[in-house]
Parts: C-alpha cells; structure tokens; sequence
C-alpha cells in the first residue's frame, strides 16, 4: 500500500510518499498560506497512492485537504483518537496538536524510551513519552523564527536577520547582536527547560531534536542525541499502517 502523508504545519506543508519498505524519494511542499485546490491538485497530480494522511495544525488547511482528497480513497485526520502503538497519559487528549502525536509516535520503536522530543518550527515543542510507551504532555515555547520576527516587527532599527551560528558572544554589529542573542539565548531556553523536565522524569532520557533549525540549535547542546529531521513524516507514516491495515481497533498491550 502506498500512502500519501501530508504534514500541515503553520509555515510549510510537506508532502511525501511512503510506503511499507519507508519513506520514499518523492516529495514536496508549499507554504501553506499559499495553499489552495488548485497548486494541491497540480504538485501532486503525477503521484500514484492508495490512502491520504493528514497531520494538520491548521483547521482550516485541513478542512481544504480533507476537501481534495477525501473522495479519492481512504483518508485520515491524525487526532488523539488515531490507531498508533502509543496509549495517552494527559487529561484532555483532545488539545494534543497533530504534529506532536506524530513526532511522539515516530519516537517510538525507533528511539529509547523514556523520551524528549523537540521540534524547532513556528512553535518549539518539548513532549514527553514514558517508557510504557505514552504521550504524557510538554512545553509549548515561541520558535526562533518567530522570535526573530517578532522582534524585528516590534522595533524600528533593528533588521530581519538570518540565522546562523555566532562568531562570537561580543557583537560587533547590530546584525552580530541580535545573531549572538538569538542563537545563545535560545540555547540556554532550551537548556533550562530540558533540564526541568528531566527532573520530573525517569531515568535514563533520550533526547531527539526535529524541525527546522534542529540541527543549528542542538550543535552546542550535547543533551540533545540525535537530530531526526524526517520524524514527524515517520511517525505519520507509522500512524498510517496501523490506521488502514486492519479494520479492528488498534490496542496497545502492555506486559
């Protein structure tokens, strides 16, 4: 069976075909605020697949996707009611967003458990998952883009910058300022909340870093054990072959 997973997050909206032997070579995307009918229908027009799987964080985005797709086969919403090898510890299963099921899904049979995931997008999330395995909730903070945005918005001097690392802590420019701040900073936002989680947590933690700027921000963060950039495509497709292989319930059993 060939799925088609489709990962809507607030900036980008990824495309990619899989299968049982993994993720495959096609793959796409368009920023999502550009996303319509049209440019969904003409990217992947060419592509051959037998179900559609959805991550979105964008309602309306998903309604548009459950709109070009749902009378084309087998279609999914990834939500907390998914079958997916992961049971929920949190008290309102509901508020889970898509993309972090996913990413705590794709954690699972792949990485040690207990675990932290962070994924640098839009929003940077921490989630936990047990040694059981189980979703047991996390830290929502602004993302480094968004910080950077916001930052160059709110203020009259100050530029849009890129992102890179810091040649050094002592800027020597407004643009070497801002970079130094940015990157440190984040770091040490990271390393703080990494670093409370982990009190509250068994031992020992393995800690994934995904998203965007995973691999800028983990370069000097030796907490951080490996950079998964295709989680969030691995977990939907985990989702995707316990959702449509069978028609009985997924169960987890537990020993």
């Amino acid at each position: 069976m060939v799925y088609l997973l489709i990962d809507n997050s607030n900036t980008r909206t990824k495309f990619r075909l899989a299968d049982a032997q993994g993720l495959r070579e096609e793959k796409a995307w368009l920023p999502t605020a550009e996303l319509t009918a049209e440019n969904i229908h003409d990217l992947v027009q060419e592509w051959h697949f037998d179900a559609v799987i959805v991550c979105s964080v964008v309602p309306q985005k998903a309604e548009l996707l459950q709109q070009c797709f749902s009378s084309r086969g087998p279609f999914h919403l990834v939500s907390h009611i998914s079958r997916m090898p992961l049971s929920i510890d949190y008290p309102n299963p509901a508020q889970i967003g898509a993309d972090r099921l996913a990413n705590a899904v794709g954690v699972v049979g792949h990485y040690p458990t207990p675990a932290i995931v962070i994924d640098f997008g839009t929003a940077v999330t921490f989630d936990v998952i047990s040694s059981i395995p189980a979703y047991c909730g996390g830290v929502i903070a602004p993302g480094l883009g968004a910080m950077n945005d916001y930052l160059h918005r709110k203020t009259a001097l100050l530029p849009l910058i890129e992102l890179a690392e810091p040649a050094q802590a002592i800027g020597k420019s407004t643009q070497q300022a801002m970079l130094a701040g940015a990157v440190y900073g984040y770091r040490g936002l990271v390393k703080e909340i990494l670093h409370k989680l982990q009190q509250e947590m068994e031992h020992p933690v393995t800690i994934i870093a995904t998203g965007g700027d995973a691999s800028l921000i983990a370069k000097d963060l030796p907490e951080i054990a490996h950079i998964a950039p295709h989680l969030t495509m691995q977990g939907l497709l985990t989702i995707a072959q316990s959702q449509f292989a069978s028609p009985h319930p997924f169960k987890i059993h537990h020993s």
